[in-house]
């Protein structure tokens, strides 16, 4: 039993669009699309394409670089236009809007969250936690693919896009309290075979080990998961 709830919060982001084009004016259509469900991305450009729209921009709901979270989606388009012209339509133009991940309406949330955190901690810790802000690990070698190593460092742009985040609520935490806490990236949800070496650390070592250290409080920031989801 059970469902995950990504739908429908996909349908309350939706609708939060539509009013928002609505409400400064902005008369443009608003539609969703899936890779692994419905309603899928063909038959969603298809009803695009058959309602006379020419131009599409496309929003993916992933914020960072990665295969899955850019080139897939990038593939996936290019797969579903292809099908549209195999059909005899004349397919539309199709951009691809940026990754989203240093966004302020992506990144303010986030900030929030982590004040909201450290205000409901006791006191006599409060100053002395640390932030953990955990993202899903992936294998080294797809982090490195995400964004020239060369440009990025080590672990491409996924993991100099997460850095950028995590300094971003940093800096604003300290502007708001007057501390800047110690903090780490850390990874959660590896998987596959052990000797395939993936980003880390894990969450779970890391809080093992500033546990070691004596650390009094920790808040945990889930900047790589952008909506309540179940994984299979």
């Amino acid at each position: 039993g059970g469902v995950s709830p990504i739908n429908a919060q996909n349908r309350a982001l939706l609708d939060a669009l539509r009013k928002d084009l609505a409400d400064h004016g902005v008369d443009l259509p608003v539609y969703w699309g899936n890779r692994n469900w419905a309603p899928y991305l063909t038959d969603t450009l298809r009803g695009m394409t058959l309602d006379g729209h020419r131009r599409i921009a496309v929003l993916a709901t992933s914020a960072y670089a990665s295969y899955s979270g850019c080139r897939q989606y990038r593939e996936n388009l290019a797969e579903s236009l292809a099908a549209l012209a195999a059909e005899g339509l004349d397919v539309p133009r199709v951009d691809k809007l940026r990754h989203y991940f240093n966004h302020p309406g992506f990144v303010e949330p986030m900030v929030d969250g982590v004040l909201a955190s450290l205000a409901d901690l006791p006191e006599d810790v409060r100053a002395g936690a640390h932030l953990a802000f955990t993202t899903h690990s992936i294998p080294t070698s797809a982090a490195d693919a995400s964004g020239p190593v060369e440009a990025h460092g080590e672990g491409g742009a996924y993991v100099a896009e997460h850095l950028d985040v995590a300094r971003l609520i940093v800096e604003a935490v300290r502007a708001e309290t007057g501390i800047e806490h110690p903090w780490q990236l850390v990874y959660q949800s590896r998987s596959g075979a052990p000797h395939i070496p993936w980003l880390e650390p894990d969450i779970c070592d890391h809080l093992e080990a500033l546990h070691g250290e004596g650390v009094p409080a920790v808040v945990m920031a889930p900047i790589g998961f952008v909506s309540d989801h179940m994984e299979v």
